[in-house]
């Protein structure tokens, strides 16, 4: 029998592959299987109170010696198996162990079973042992391979349980993140932001809850959430996610090579988990990895969302082909970030939106459905931040408000700190800069009242004033008169403008 791969169309309509569907589900009550999963984690003592540190990684999940360990079904290890074999072709032990991401021992079960069910034939074998078999599907195992994509059309890693994802999820959380003024104030060094303003950032990240920046816009609000993102994200040590879950007979996806940032690339490609340099001898997997195979070991995540944002990316995404699920953002996010940018302007209501995250933002657990309508508790452990530059009594209400630990203010800056931030443009433009220059955009009437200072505005005007002076051939200066008419175009206010445009037509 040929060992060539063939073409991947699959055809439908074939019955469920033997023995797999009904072990993948269980009768256990709901509130008694989230009962279990989300216990509360048992108060260690102050000087180990959280399992790692502010740059220690955290606890890698064991590798399974054992099928039963693993806590996957017999039914779904099979399926992956003829699955990788129909579009593989003929694989040793060691290959199929490799690309499933479980020891060969986890897998020998499924290997046998399908020998003795004739799905599989061993073609040749070496002295080393049962790794070293070369295994092909027969042509009963073509059908069985074909029947179990029917059914679902992932065949990557084998996924974890999900009581696995929800442990590994509670050790590595972001509440208890060491943070203090000197760590934070390092973290925003390149910024100009007043020191009452961290004095109330740096609760808000060792909360690991949520946070509502809110203020005029230009102010830097979706700034210092970026920088909150990238401060835990550079800091906040490593966690481990795993490629898929496995959940009420369904594999959802929730590693994003996008969204995660690998640490692991060497030690994988030395254990021969990933393609490496030329000449590099995949090995076996064998309990001296540092942690589960079926987990990347990545920096903690920063998923940032716009406007762009709708309800339905909340929910698993079904890919109606393969038959399997990816994790929305927030669950890909568990561990580290969640930034909505722009809050209040998303394509659905705020109301809906908020009303969505009320239970997410109390219990630290959200409910996932099912195509089947099945549903199930997954963590969410991010530290979850809302920026907004609409007044938050439009947006939301009081309970939502409740749910929410630290509100914080971004106001307008002071002239001393609008100082601070322009000779710091001008620095990084090569500008000279010109102390009085605040004052005397005071004085020119182009701030009060009617017109509040922003923090972008010294990077405008310096941009602006660039790009102008670059056109006509002269050296920027903030004493030149490209300057002036620069601020004169720049503080134009929308009634001017409309006026300028009556009278010119």
């Amino acid at each position: 029998m040929s060992s060539r791969t063939e073409p991947s169309s699959i055809p439908s309509g074939l019955p469920p592959a033997a023995g797999s569907a009904g072990e993948r589900t269980s009768d256990r009550s709901g509130r008694e299987l989230y009962r279990e999963l989300f216990a509360p984690i048992p108060r260690q003592s102050a000087a180990s109170s959280r399992p790692f540190g502010g740059t220690a990684n955290p606890i890698g999940p064991k590798p399974p010696a054992t099928l039963a360990e693993s806590g996957l079904p017999t039914g779904l290890l099979n399926e992956l198996i003829l699955k990788l074999l129909y579009l593989q072709g003929v694989q040793t032990g060691q290959e199929i162990s490799r690309q499933l991401r479980l020891s060969f021992g986890v897998i020998a079960a499924g290997l046998d079973a399908l020998q003795q069910q004739r799905c599989l034939e061993v073609l040749s074998a070496d002295m080393v042992g049962k790794m070293s078999y070369r295994f092909n599907l027969t042509e009963l195992g073509r059908l069985r391979a074909r029947e179990a994509f029917d059914q679902c059309r992932y065949c990557g890693p084998a996924p974890v349980t999900l009581t696995d994802f929800v442990e590994q999820c509670r050790r590595q959380t972001v509440a208890g993140f060491t943070c203090n003024p000197q760590t934070l104030r390092q973290a925003f060094e390149n910024l100009v932001i007043a020191p009452e303003l961290l004095a109330e950032l740096g609760p808000a990240v060792c909360s690991g809850r949520s946070i509502f920046l809110f203020g005029p816009p230009g102010n830097g609000k979706t700034l210092i959430a970026k920088g909150l993102g990238q401060f835990l994200h550079d800091n906040g040590g490593e966690i481990h996610v795993p490629y898929a879950i496995h959940s009420e007979g369904s594999i959802i996806t929730v590693f994003d090579p996008i969204v995660h940032r690998t640490c692991d690339d060497q030690e994988l490609i030395q254990a021969g988990l990933l393609p490496g340099e030329p000449g590099n001898r995949p090995g076996a997997i064998t309990q001296e990895l540092r942690a589960d195979p079926r987990y990347r070991r990545v920096r903690r995540p920063v998923v940032i969302t716009g406007g762009e944002l709708t309800l339905s990316q909340l929910e698993l995404q079904f890919n109606k082909v393969g038959n399997f699920y990816a994790a929305p953002l927030h669950i890909k996010a568990n561990g580290g970030v969640f930034l909505i940018d722009d809050f209040g302007r998303q394509l659905v209501s705020p109301r809906e939106l908020l009303n969505r995250w009320i239970v997410p933002l109390e219990e630290r657990i959200d409910y996932q459905t099912l195509i089947t309508g099945r549903k199930f508790a997954v963590p969410f452990e991010q530290l979850t931040i809302f920026s907004t530059n609409l007044d938050p009594q439009d947006l939301v209400d009081d309970a939502f408000l409740r749910r929410i630990r630290h509100r914080i203010a971004i106001p307008a800056p002071s002239a001393e700190t609008l100082s601070a931030i322009f000779a710091r443009v001008c620095q990084d433009r090569g500008l000279a800069w010109r102390p009085g220059t605040i004052e005397r955009l005071v004085s020119l009437g182009y701030y009060g009242p009617h017109r509040r200072p922003r923090a972008s505005d010294p990077r405008d005007l310096a941009d602006l004033l660039l790009a102008t002076c670059h056109y006509l051939g002269e050296s920027p200066s903030l004493e030149s008169p490209a300057f002036d008419d620069v601020c004169q175009r720049f503080f134009q206010s929308p009634a001017n403008m409309t006026k300028s445009v009556g009278s010119t037509a």
